[in-house]
């Protein structure tokens, strides 16, 4: 597995080895020794998906302290522009974002630390996108950055979006909780 440092500090593109043959294909998506040498978390206590449409858009989420947490996602299905903005005060990276494209036939993964907001938009669906997160829901403290308010190139200006996710306070009005070093 290849691991890509990004321009937000602790963010991670991990390209794992692909096996194919007449079958198909197969995919490590975690190792936990690897993990363990690359630096990486490897306490993950819940592990979800979500099957999107085309067009749908999700996020920008993340959930607050003392319930934040590291994440790892991956598309097994379809296609998504992916997008990661930093939340973290005293990062060099503050305020800005960054795109990847997430899709089954590259079966690239991210690793997202503590104090980012996440949320993609399917490119080709349906998208199948799976995340290991290192603490467990919590509703009190599940909240977001307004997905258009951040200067993100999303492919539609008028995506299919939950009203929870129209709702989210624009990133300009957020008071960030988030440091490199956790919350204060």
């Amino acid at each position: 597995m290849e691991l890509r440092q990004t321009s937000i500090p602790g963010c991670c593109e991990l390209l794992p080895d692909r096996f194919r043959d007449d079958r198909g294909s197969f995919v490590k998506t975690f190792h936990h020794g690897l993990f363990t040498e690359l630096g990486l978390n490897t306490d993950w206590r819940e592990e979800y998906y979500s099957v999107s449409h085309p067009r749908v858009l999700r996020g920008l989420h993340f959930q607050l302290p003392p319930h934040d947490h590291e994440k790892l996602v991956y598309c097994s299905a379809g296609g998504v522009l992916d997008v990661v903005l930093d939340l973290r005060r005293d990062s060099p990276s503050y305020g800005r974002h960054e795109l990847f494209e997430l899709n089954a036939e590259r079966a690239n993964l991210l690793y997202l630390p503590k104090g980012v907001a996440h949320g993609f938009y399917v490119t080709d669906g349906p998208a199948t996108m799976l995340y290991k997160v290192a603490t467990v829901y919590a509703p009190a403290h599940d909240t977001g950055i307004r997905w258009d308010s951040a200067g993100i190139p999303w492919p539609d200006a008028d995506p299919v979006i939950s009203q929870r996710d129209r709702s989210f306070a624009p990133l300009a009005e957020f008071v960030s909780p988030f440091t490199m070093g956790g919350a204060r």
